[in-house]
């Protein structure tokens, strides 16, 4: 089953870009990367599957219901943090996540208590005395306390000190042994290469590349630097090498296609060494960038 379903989206504001013919899915249990710089169209993506905004053309669905037309039944199965948090600063953080539980047909306390604990949130500080950090953490909690199937983020770790954010990733590591489908939109790669079972890679408002991370890094491209005298860089201008760099005694590129055709040419050439390894996502990612 397909908890996402995105087919041909696309949304103007004005003369605007913000994406263009958008297609994805993302089944049951998953945790699904959404991965692209500021600007490249995640938020607006997300606004999108939220009924926040309606689409110019295009569809999404969620839970196999149209989300915009039944968007109040569908988004009671989603827990959502968005990438910036506005909340009344007079309120008390528990005061505040008990009038977000009141929407929901369940007891919350706790569920709140448990993860407020989990994220060391102090639930009697107003919202005004807290730091970023802190407010993002009260945003974790108010997402995850009615136990949501979909758990929708959108750059969710910004303020977060690298403990926190482990103890996060836990709790979302959790949350999907649980059963909840996990869509996780973030520009930091190792985030999404830590968490996530397949990525969908965002380009000016389209999407460029969707594959499991495995496959990405390990089928994808290889990275190759060689070593030795008299190197010349014209033994590399085949199809499939890119970002073809020399210095000194040094070769190193991209190579992806025919694994026999590079070796050939590496085997006509007198090397002092040579290294095949998998590049990291990030350079992946560079890569469709460049």
């Amino acid at each position: 089953m397909n908890v996402i379903e995105i087919k041909n989206l696309t949304k103007y504001y004005g003369g605007s870009l913000g994406i263009n013919d958008v297609n994805l899915e993302v089944k049951e249990g998953e945790i699904f990367g959404f991965i692209g710089p500021n600007g490249a169209g995640k938020s607006t993506t997300i606004r999108l599957l939220l009924g926040l905004i309606y689409p110019t053309s295009g569809e999404a669905k969620l839970f196999g219901k149209d989300a915009i037309e039944f968007g109040p039944e569908v988004r009671k199965d989603i827990g959502y943090l968005p990438s910036e948090i506005f909340y009344y600063d007079k309120m008390k953080v528990i005061d505040l996540l008990n009038y977000s539980a009141s929407f929901y047909d369940k007891d919350c306390t706790k569920r709140i208590k448990e993860i407020s604990n989990i994220m060391e949130l102090d639930l009697n500080r107003r919202i005004d005395d807290l730091s970023y950090g802190n407010k993002k953490k009260v945003g974790i909690v108010q997402g995850l306390l009615h136990e949501p199937k979909l758990i929708i983020l959108d750059e969710p770790t910004g303020g977060l000190d690298p403990l926190m954010q482990q103890k996060f990733f836990n709790l979302l590591k959790e949350e999907n042994e649980r059963g909840a489908t996990i869509f996780f939109s973030s520009h930091i790669l190792s985030e999404v290469q830590e968490l996530c079972n397949r990525v969908a890679i965002i380009k000016e408002g389209s999407i460029v590349e969707v594959e499991d991370i495995q496959t990405l890094r390990e089928n994808n491209y290889k990275k190759i630097a060689v070593v030795g005298d008299d190197l010349s860089k014209e033994t590399f201008e085949l199809d499939g090498v890119t970002e073809l760099i020399q210095e000194e005694d040094e070769l190193t590129f991209f190579y992806k296609g025919d694994i026999n055709l590079i070796t050939k040419a590496l085997s006509s050439i007198d090397a002092k060494d040579i290294t095949i390894e998998e590049p990291t996502l990030e350079e992946i990612f560079m890569h469709y960038y460049e």
